[in-house]
């Protein structure tokens, strides 16, 4: 009797794996399988027959068979699957069609490709990269930025850096789509996309997500002593010069906008605990304000209502010309006013 539930629970686990490793299959065939959508839908239903083929072996009691077939199948798939690799040479939309390049020269900071686009809508825009220059002795502050488009977990994330000269520049890990594609969260775990690293004035990055996306952000003030926001910037600007030199892909998982930030922030301030909110990253947040990493005296409740950012942004394209959106955008959140008067207060 006991031998018998054992056999079933063996073959009823080795079931699960056919099934989910088919599934992943048959998925990693539909985003990277060569040829037209009917070519990969074949594909598809061929790999299928082959599970299902081996499960009724294996059901009938031809453990061997079938797991000797469809793992020398799997192996074989798994053979293709590692011969697809990231590319730089593809055709790519305008907003991510450039890489960013940094140079160092002791406290001064050049960055070239610096997107500040005009968006208009997310089809009709005007495209201008440009150079621009930083000190870092005069870094003063990290924002970090959440954009909502699908519901309370998830999010995208972008950091600001802000200089004691009214200087803001943002970055944002994004996929590096190709002209004409859209994101896709399930085709973020089969290697469809490129990851890329953008540095753009906040005018540009945030304003195309409140005005013209129509997301929600949320901004919050990132306590952090000024070496640990230089190295910070310093190892974005590392990542940058990495994709530069080998392309990566985006990873819904496990190399995602959070996930990267996450990476980096740990390098300069050892001991982060690691979470699941790091993963549903439309909680970051709270994460960050349970490890203190927020500004202090307020309810995680006050920060995030101080910092909806979404009204403030919109109202700026009904101002005046020439209105500073980055100082529009903070009016009122927690810890810009502190941080401003530091300056003085050290000299």
């Amino acid at each position: 009797m006991i031998r018998a539930i054992l056999r079933f629970l063996g073959r009823f686990a080795l079931t699960l794996a056919v099934l989910l490793s088919s599934l992943w299959a048959c998925l990693a065939l539909w985003y990277q399988f060569p040829g037209p959508a009917a070519v990969k839908v074949g594909a598809g239903v061929l790999w299928a027959a082959f599970g299902l083929a081996a499960l009724a072996l294996l059901w009938r009691g031809r453990l061997a068979r079938a797991l000797l077939s469809y793992v020398v199948g799997f192996a074989l798939l798994l053979g293709w699957w590692s011969t697809i690799l990231p590319s730089q040479n593809r055709v790519w939309a305008d907003d991510v069609s450039r890489q960013l390049h940094a140079h160092i020269d002791g406290s001064i900071v050049t960055l070239d490709n610096v997107r500040n686009f005009e968006w208009r809508s997310d089809t009709d825009y005007t495209q201008r990269w440009e150079t621009r220059q930083y000190d870092l002795d005069r870094l003063r502050s990290v924002d970090v930025s959440l954009s909502y488009w699908t519901g309370p977990a998830i999010a995208h994330t972008l950091v600001s850096f802000g200089f004691d000269d009214g200087q803001f520049v943002t970055f944002s890990i994004e996929i590096r789509k190709e002209r004409g594609e859209s994101f896709s969260s399930v085709g973020g775990f089969f290697k469809q996309f490129e990851t890329s690293l953008i540095a753009a004035d906040e005018h540009d990055i945030l304003r195309v997500r409140t005005n013209v996306r129509g997301e929600d952000v949320y901004m919050y003030r990132v306590r952090l002593p000024q070496p640990e926001m230089r190295s910070l910037f310093l190892a974005y600007l590392g990542e940058g010069a990495a994709l530069v030199r080998e392309p990566s892909f985006y990873n819904t998982l496990t190399a995602n906008c959070t996930t990267i930030v996450y990476a980096l922030a740990k390098r300069i301030v050892p001991g982060l605990p690691m979470d699941w909110r790091l993963l549903a990253s439309g909680y970051l947040p709270d994460y960050l304000f349970d490890v203190g990493g927020l500004t202090p005296g307020y309810s995680m409740e006050a920060l995030r209502a101080a910092g909806r950012i979404t009204d403030r942004a919109i109202s700026t394209d009904k101002a005046a010309p020439g209105t500073n959106f980055p100082k529009a955008i903070r009016q009122g959140l927690p810890g810009v006013e502190a941080t401003t008067q530091a300056p003085t207060a050290a000299k």
